[in-house]
Formats: C-alpha cells, sequence, structure tokens
C-alpha cells in the first residue's frame, strides 16, 4: 500500500436540503473537495437501515440500502416525484439529521415514486435482484415485516408481503445500489476510494437472522441463548451489552463461511475496501447469558480464528480489508492480526493513555496500519484536548512540536505529525479537519439519545483551507 490520506465522514453528515446527505451532487462535490486537498480515500459508516436509535451498527439487514440516502432530486429528474413532493421534503428544523420526520415521511414519498417506475425500468430492478439475491430477500423481509404490524420475524403470523410494499423495497435497493455507483465511479475517476464498514454483529430483528436461523446460536423459540458485547474497557465501566445475536461458528464453517463470504463480496462490490468492525471477535468473543443485566456477566468464547480469516482474505483479493482491532487485544489477538496481513487501527486519542512503547503514539505506527486522530465513537479532537488535563495537553502537543496554547493549532500540529509518521494510511474525521468541538461528536457509545445526528454546511466545507491540506499530503509524501 502506498502512503495515502483520506477523512472519515459518513453519508448522513453531506451537506443538503432534504433531512439527510444523500447521493447526490453534495457527494460528488466533496468527493472534489477531498482530491483538491490530495486526500485519497473517503471513509464511511455503515450503509445499512438504522436502528431506533439511528445507529447504523444494528440493522434489520446487513445487505439492504439504507433508504434515507436515495437523493430525492435525482428522483425529480427521472420523473418519479414532483416539484411538490421534492419541496415538502425540504429540511425544516436546526441542522441536523431530522430522523423522526425521516421514519415518518420517507417512505411514502419512496413508495409513491416506485408506483411511477416505468415498464423497462421494472425489468432493470428484476434483472438487478436475480444478480443480488440477498437484496431481494431484504426486501421481502421488510415488506413482511409491515404485513405483520412491523413485529419482529419471529412473532410473524402473516406470511405473504404486500405486492406494493414489496416492489417500493426492491425500487429502494435498485435505486441506493444505482445511485451509489455513479458516486463511486465518479469517486474513482477523480482518484477518490472509497472505504465502508462491516458491522461484526446483526439483530436478532433481522434478515440475516430469519433467513439463516441455524448460523446463530438460538434456542428452541428462536431467543438468543447468548449474546454479544465487551466488558468493562476505556469506553464503560460496566462493558457495553450489545444484545445481538452470537454466531455459531461451527454451523457457518461447514459451508466455508459462506454467508461470511457472501457479506464481505458484497461490501467490496459498494467499495474499494472495507472495515470489519471488532476484528477480536474473529479470535475470541465476548459472550453474556441472554437474561444478564450486565456486560460483566459475559466470558471469553473461542471464535473461527484463522479459518474464517482464509475465506475473507480469498474473497477480497488484494482489494483492502482493515481490522479494527481496538480494545482488549490479546497475544492472540495481536497473531491473528499479523497473519491475516490486514492493517490495524491506531487512534492519536489513545497514546498518552500508557507508556511510550504505546503503539498509538505516532513515531510507534508500524507501517501496515491505517492511523486515526479519532473514530466515529470519539470525541471530536478539540474537545479531547480541552478535556485532558493542562499538564498532559502541553505534552501532547509538544510532543507534535507545538508549545503553545492554542487548541486549535495544537490540534493541526497533532494531524501534521500523524502524516509525518511511517503509517501507510492516515485518516481524519471531517469534524476535526475543521477543528469542531463537542456539539459535532458523532456517537458516544453506551448512550441512546443525541447521536448519529451531526451534519455539515457546504460553507463549513468551504472553509476548510484545501491548499493547507494539499501541502501537508505534498510535504508527507502521501500524494
Amino acid at each position: 500500500m502506498n502512503r495515502k490520506s483520506g477523512v472519515l465522514m459518513h453519508v448522513s453528515t453531506l451537506p443538503g436540503e432534504y433531512s439527510i446527505g444523500s447521493f447526490g451532487s453534495e457527494a460528488r462535490y466533496f468527493v472534489d473537495f477531498l482530491a483538491d486537498c490530495g486526500f485519497s480515500w473517503w471513509q464511511t459508516l455503515p450503509f445499512c437501515m438504522t436502528d431506533e436509535c439511528n445507529s447504523p451498527y444494528k440493522s434489520f439487514s446487513s445487505f439492504g440500502a439504507n433508504p434515507y440516502f436515495i437523493d430525492l432530486p435525482t428522483l425529480y429528474k427521472k420523473g418519479l416525484i414532483n416539484i411538490g413532493e421534492l419541496e415538502n421534503a425540504k429540511q425544516r428544523s436546526p441542522y441536523l439529521c431530522e430522523y423522526d420526520r425521516l421514519a415518518n415521511e420517507r417512505l411514502e414519498l419512496l413508495k409513491n415514486a416506485s408506483k411511477r417506475v416505468s415498464i423497462e425500468e421494472k425489468l432493470k430492478i428484476n434483472e438487478f435482484l436475480e444478480k443480488y439475491g440477498e437484496l431481494d430477500r431484504a426486501s421481502r423481509f421488510l415488506a413482511l415485516r409491515e404485513a405483520n404490524g412491523n413485529k419482529p420475524w419471529y412473532e410473524w403470523e402473516i406470511e405473504a408481503p404486500d405486492s406494493e410494499t414489496l416492489f417500493m423495497w426492491q425500487f429502494i435497493q435498485y435505486e441506493f445500489f444505482t445511485q451509489w455507483m455513479e458516486i463511486k465511479k465518479y469517486a474513482n475517476e477523480k482518484g477518490i476510494k472509497l472505504i465502508g464498514d462491516i458491522p461484526i454483529y446483526v439483530a436478532l430483528d433481522s434478515c440475516d437472522v430469519w433467513a439463516h436461523k441455524e448460523l446463530f446460536q438460538l434456542d428452541k423459540d428462536n431467543r438468543p441463548k447468548c449474546v454479544a458485547g465487551v466488558p468493562p474497557d476505556y469506553f464503560s465501566e460496566d462493558g457495553q451489552l450489545w444484545g445481538n445475536p452470537l454466531y455459531n461458528w461451527q454451523e457457518m464453517k461447514k459451508d466455508g463461511y459462506a454467508w461470511w463470504c457472501s457479506r464481505v463480496e458484497h461490501m467490496l462490490t459498494l467499495f474499494d475496501g472495507v472495515r470489519i468492525d471488532h476484528f477480536r471477535g474473529f479470535e475470541s468473543y465476548w459472550s453474556i447469558p441472554a437474561d444478564a443485566v450486565s456486560a460483566k456477566a459475559g466470558k471469553w468464547v473461542k471464535g473461527p480464528g484463522r479459518a474464517l480469516i482464509d475465506k475473507i482474505r480469498e474473497t477480497a483479493g488484494d482489494r483492502l480489508i482493515i481490522a479494527e482491532d481496538l480494545g482488549d487485544i490479546t497475544p492472540q489477538v495481536a497473531s491473528l492480526l499479523k497473519y491475516s496481513k490486514f492493517p490495524g487501527m491506531r487512534v492519536f486519542q489513545f497514546a498518552f493513555l500508557g507508556d511510550r512503547e504505546s503503539g498509538h503514539l505516532p513515531h510507534n505506527y508500524v507501517k501496515n496500519c491505517i492511523a486515526y486522530t479519532g473514530t466515529h465513537d470519539n470525541a471530536t479532537l478539540l474537545s479531547y484536548t480541552w478535556e485532558v488535563t493542562p499538564e498532559e495537553r502541553r505534552a501532547i502537543f509538544s510532543y507534535c512540536g507545538y508549545d503553545g496554547e492554542d487548541k486549535a493549532l495544537g490540534c493541526q500540529a497533532i494531524m501534521r505529525t500523524m502524516l509525518a509518521s511511517p503509517a501507510d494510511t492516515v485518516i481524519f474525521p471531517i469534524q476535526d479537519i475543521l477543528v469542531y468541538g463537542s456539539d459535532t461528536r458523532m456517537n458516544t457509545p453506551g448512550v441512546a439519545e443525541g447521536n448519529w445526528q451531526y451534519r455539515l454546511t457546504k460553507d463549513q466545507l468551504d472553509s476548510i483551507s484545501r491548499d493547507k491540506f494539499r501541502t501537508w499530503n505534498e510535504d508527507c509524501f502521501r500524494i
């Protein structure tokens, strides 16, 4: 891998007039911004539907599309929605993602659009669904769920979906895929590659579990025997009780981990590389009794290890796989990462939690890693420099060659230091490039409300000096 740099920003954060970022002209404008700055990668969060807390890490389908990312002006140009519908969908509240409004209005708008699809386009949709069977399955699951009053699948009684609702979801999968692939083509032509995100686990109430019950640790009533999470760590003294059903790895092994391979292949169709969340769960995973009230009740259980890694490597070929190797990393996890040859992650905000040998300190970065100022789960870099003690802040800034008190300048010194590090790839969240504070944080783990809402304006994006970042990337040989 050649030395490169990039920006972490979810599609939901893009500027735009329709309640959330989308695959429209604003996405192309952001690609232009990246190219002008000398960046090479755009990293996003998962593309699947979000849960009741608006998190993309728990979804009704690990393959299915987030319908809110479909660009409405594109539908208008195709004659699938009218000018009144387009105007009515414009942003009304302060500039954050309008999730409540989207939940109440957007699917009805998309259903109306699906009713106006031409016969020729319907044939294209059918051909698309034949090629991408998991997306057809996701559509049927979502239509059946609605037919059953949006109850979880293990409480369903109705076995046939409404035909209009089914076609709406099929149309959504097709339109989402088609629009995004146009963005991907545009980005690649501009020299920008795209990184997606694969959550390690899926939701119990999902197409994945409904269609592949045998691949999960379920009891005779189709309820989880044990659920996923992590033990107490940097983020939570009680650990995190995620609640996702755990995989039946022995059953998955029988067909060569076909479901996982299909998932990786699908994501590598949408992206040029992917980050696999919670990589350490492949070596050992934290298994929590389903009736536990805290993640503290869990225990480590051996995962599939090298057998699954071999299959993922075979599927990915020479395409980028990033292993999210943060958290409780044992020698066994480190050994599996080394075996995989996947680049792991380094996070500057963890650099001063340990001693001078910390792998998160820029001078200790290995070449085969992806270095971040912070992830979507961290405070922004500016907020981080506010939260540490004055003595710690002076030590951090001094390490980066800055001896002043201006936190914004200190943050810029941190980014410049990281670009000069040995890491093959350095990625900055867009909030850190803007040097914004805690009000723009994307997610606080363990907190149910107020996450995933941050949006960027075009004026804010234009306030960033493209020449400065291009010079930094040139000086650090990342162009």
